[in-house]
């Protein structure tokens, strides 16, 4: 009977172990456990208490939790990401995700108790996904917030937001082009230098 006891509990261990992967976070999920923690950390009188550096270098920690900021740079650089060497791109995943940092945390911390909604999650093709929220002002208007999730490494991240129709990843592929259409990718690294060290 024991043995038979035993044997049991050894099939429940190992079939509590083989679901594992398939029980990793959705595209939804984990948006909105990202943007929780981070709405919950701006929350938190001690949080509040800190000097401002401090507080962008914990929000750009859980920011970077949810963002595949490599992926984001491949999109944002388009066809030019080819032709950059290994160092180059290092260095501008490395820049750009300092800047990003930067610039979200800075608006996240101007953030005042608005309310998201979570609505729908809908898969765009293999391994890719978009899901849909939206920012509820104290006015009551809406303002849509969309994330676009990849799925490259058993878990989604981020690696563009859709604020109000506007791409962040469009917009900053615009930008960078213009650099680009005159200038060197040594330049545009020079150029993003000088912005994180600015910001």
């Amino acid at each position: 009977m024991n043995k038979r006891i035993t044997g049991l509990i050894l099939v429940f261990a190992f079939l509590m172990l083989i679901p594992l992967q398939g029980l990793a976070a959705t595209p939804k999920e984990t948006v909105e456990t990202g943007v929780n923690g981070v709405l919950k950390t701006l929350g938190d009188p001690a949080f509040k208490a800190k000097p401002k550096d401090q507080k962008i270098t914990i929000i750009g920690t859980e920011i970077a939790n949810i963002f595949d900021y490599k992926e984001l740079s491949r999109r944002t650089l388009g066809k030019q990401w080819k032709k950059m060497s290994v160092g180059q791109r290092t260095e501008f995943v490395a820049l750009f995700k300092e800047l990003l940092q930067g610039v979200y945390a800075d608006r996240l911390l101007a953030y005042s108790d608005q309310k998201v909604i979570f609505d729908k999650e809908i898969m765009l093709k293999k391994g890719r996904a978009e899901v849909q929220s939206y920012l509820q002002t104290s006015g009551g208007k809406k303002i849509p917030l969309f994330y676009r999730l990849t799925d490259k490494s058993g878990s989604w991240k981020v690696y563009d937001i859709i604020i109000e129709g506007v791409s962040m990843v469009k917009n900053y592929r615009t930008q960078f082009r213009q650099i680009l259409a005159k200038d060197s990718v040594d330049k545009l690294l020079e150029i993003l230098r000088d912005k994180v060290k600015k910001s």
